[in-house]
């Protein structure tokens, strides 16, 4: 696992960032990079999770920060669920985007099925499908490490459920054909759930970070 900064501007080390600085932290989706949020726009700093191979990165120092944010995605969701245990929790709002605390699961994950297939079939042309399916586009063609990104999905899978996690905002996109909607429904209690007519990447229904925090 590891943290890169997409955008650091308000705070640098050992500096003030201010009293309306904000920080969000997304853990981001299998195998996805982050260009699916590059343009947001919005005055936060953005720190990105990726690779759940191991969790055994922490966060760089947010001590300047006044607030810090999460966005889990995907994969991400339940990852974060399992770093999280253990440690301080530095999050005053955290958001989940189509996924659950129960990545691998006949009724509120992804079936174990499907996940066994993509692992099985993993390949450089079963990626470029797995993409159409994110994005519900044809995409254009891009490489990946098959070994290491299969090594991720077995690493995801071993780890099963993760601790229970109170979120404040949950999106689930209708056209979802990754984490099934109603398998994503039935995860979350239904007062914090908002329904997007959106892809499982529903990032580009957005202008800004601020609308997803929302």
């Amino acid at each position: 696992m590891q943290f890169r900064w997409l955008k650091r501007g308000q705070a640098l080390s050992g500096a003030s960032a201010g009293p309306n600085a904000e920080v969000i932290v997304v853990f981001g989706g299998w195998a996805v990079g982050p260009e699916v949020f590059q343009h947001l726009t919005g005055p936060q700093d953005i720190l990105f999770a990726s690779d759940y191979r191991d969790l055994e990165a922490d966060l760089p120092d947010l001590s300047s920060y006044a607030r810090v944010s999460l966005v889990a995605w995907s994969f991400g969701v339940a990852s974060y669920g399992h770093w999280q245990q253990g440690r301080a929790d530095p999050f005053g709002r955290k958001v989940a985007v189509n996924g659950t605390l129960t990545p691998v699961n006949r009724a509120t994950g992804v079936p174990p099925s499907a996940m066994t297939r993509t692992i099985e079939t993993l390949s450089q042309d079963a990626y470029q499908l797995f993409l159409i399916r994110v994005f519900n586009l044809e995409q254009p063609q891009s490489d990946i490490d098959i070994a290491a990104r299969r090594e991720e999905l077995q690493a995801i899978e071993r780890r099963g459920d993760a601790h229970d996690v109170t979120f404040d905002l949950v999106w689930i996109s209708c056209s979802d054909k990754i984490f099934p909607p109603a398998n994503q429904a039935r995860a979350w209690s239904e007062d914090m759930v908002r329904d997007i007519q959106a892809p499982h990447a529903p990032f580009g229904q957005f202008k800004a970070w601020q609308e997803l925090m929302a």
